[in-house]
């Protein structure tokens, strides 16, 4: 369940990244589920490297920082800082652009090279509102979750589709992979939070 205003509890911040061809909508994602806006048609600013938002997993409220790449992936691989420290990531694909979707084994690829292997990723296919230009099937893309290891669902950032949905799937099993490693995980979510704090101060 998400909250307005509740006050995160100070071992837990999960960074979140987004990843996937240039356009498939990281940013419109990020900016729905952390603000409830989409983006405006118009030209905009250089967009924020991270948005942070807080989110309630079970019995604590966790402040998650969704980060996504200003552009940079256009031209070849994102950079190490942007990968260091994630603890959950979105591999997005567009639903009606089938190269995208074929891409994303390559940014996959790229996360597990760059990521810890706890890791938690749900391949995303964004812009399922438009159905009539589907090229790339829902069971084609399970398949794919299926052989990867990770969770898998379509999203629209349009009208707002599964997004709050894919964030708190992701966030539940960040939260009970850190359990399964620790006790009560807090050790390894201070740790997430240390090294998310070393990045405030600029990005890739």
């Amino acid at each position: 369940m998400l909250h307005q205003h509740p006050q995160p509890d100070d071992n837990f911040l999960f960074k979140i990244i987004l990843t996937g061809d240039f356009g498939v909508g990281k940013h419109s994602i990020m900016t729905r589920f952390c603000t409830g806006y989409g983006l405006s048609g118009g030209k905009t600013k250089i967009p924020p490297a991270f948005i942070s938002k807080t989110m309630s997993v079970e019995d604590k409220v966790i402040e998650i920082q969704v980060w996504a790449p200003s552009g940079q992936e256009r031209y070849g691989p994102l950079p190490p800082l942007y990968y260091r420290g994630a603890a959950g990531a979105l591999l997005l694909y567009d639903i009606t652009q089938y190269k995208t979707f074929v891409n994303a084994e390559k940014w996959l690829e790229q996360l597990r090279s760059n990521t810890d292997a706890n890791i938690v990723i749900m391949l995303v296919g964004n812009k399922s509102d438009l159905q009539a230009l589907r090229a790339v099937s829902y069971e084609e893309a399970t398949a794919f979750a299926g052989k990867h290891g990770t969770e898998f669902i379509e999203t629209s950032a349009l009208d707002s589709s599964n997004i709050d949905l894919a964030f708190e799937k992701l966030g539940t099993g960040i939260y009970q992979n850190l359990k399964k490693r620790g006790a009560s995980g807090d050790e390894n979510a201070i740790k997430i939070k240390e090294d998310v704090q070393k990045e405030k101060g600029g990005c890739c």
